[in-house]
């Protein structure tokens, strides 16, 4: 359903995107169930072009994470510490490129990225036994994560992986970018759990703070309300049974009641 909803959209090209300039950017996270996203995809075709990438608008993406033994990443996520850091290894499918990311969050509340390319990782059949600072032929990445992770990498091992499926809208003032991410599945890597999240999407708006948004109003009518979601926090909890969750009860359910609506 979602793909022929997109196919109604007019196309837009990675290089024709570049030329969108961000300069006071405002970035928004909701959360919605997939039929509601259905509904909300119906009304926009008309104010948004979809990115299209060698024919194909609805682009498979594959997330690793790394953390260490005792979670310690995840942990200060939980407890609400403003500096924080991900160790992630993101994987544009399609395309056959990877990429090693350190995400710094600082006390502003600012997102760092930093990234290098990760040659010979295979997203469809990972190794699941990556030993970064350690093993021969990862070891040309520590010097990238020494100047840019505040752990010890060698301290660094797989915990959580996940697959969606994303779209990527522009406005057609190209003032905004909007990606939603459906069919998510966490697999739990240090304890083998997986849980299913199909039936939610999270759509990310990207938008210059100046500028109109068309979208805004339409979730404001659907009751599609903000919603942090961090991916790596989110499926922790579910597939690790040694995390803490307090903080996130809340959270979890209102997912689970968001899930539910039509």
């Amino acid at each position: 359903m979602v793909n022929s909803l997109i196919n109604k959209y007019e196309p837009i090209s990675l290089e024709q995107m570049k030329s969108i300039r961000l300069m006071n950017r405002i970035d928004t996270k909701f959360v919605t169930s997939t039929k509601r996203l259905q509904t909300l995809l119906s009304m926009l075709s008309s104010q948004y072009y979809v990115q299209e990438t060698k024919g194909l608008r609805l682009i498979p993406y594959y997330t690793l994470y790394f953390d260490t033994s005792g979670l310690d990443m995840y942990t200060r996520h939980h407890d609400g510490c403003l500096v924080r850091q991900k160790l992630r290894v993101r994987s544009y499918v399609n395309s056959h490129l990877s990429f090693l990311e350190v995400k710094s969050k600082d006390n502003h509340k600012r997102t760092n990225k930093k990234r290098v390319e990760f040659t010979g990782f295979d997203p469809e059949s990972p190794r699941h036994d990556i030993r970064l600072g350690i093993d021969a032929d990862v070891m040309q990445y520590s010097k990238f994560l020494t100047e840019h992770l505040g752990y010890d990498c060698r301290e660094m091992t797989e915990q959580l992986e996940n697959h969606f499926n994303r779209i990527t809208l522009v406005n057609k003032e190209m003032t905004e970018r909007v990606t939603i991410d459906t069919s998510l599945r966490f697999d739990n890597v240090a304890t083998g759990r997986s849980f299913d999240m199909s039936d939610i999407a999270i759509i990310e708006l990207k938008r210059d703070g100046l500028a109109d948004s068309p979208i805004v109003e339409h979730l404001r009518r659907l009751r599609i309300f903000r919603h942090g979601f961090s991916k790596y926090c989110i499926g922790t909890a579910l597939t690790n049974p040694n995390a803490k969750i307090n903080q996130l009860k809340e959270r979890l359910h209102s997912i689970e009641r968001i899930a539910k609506l039509t």
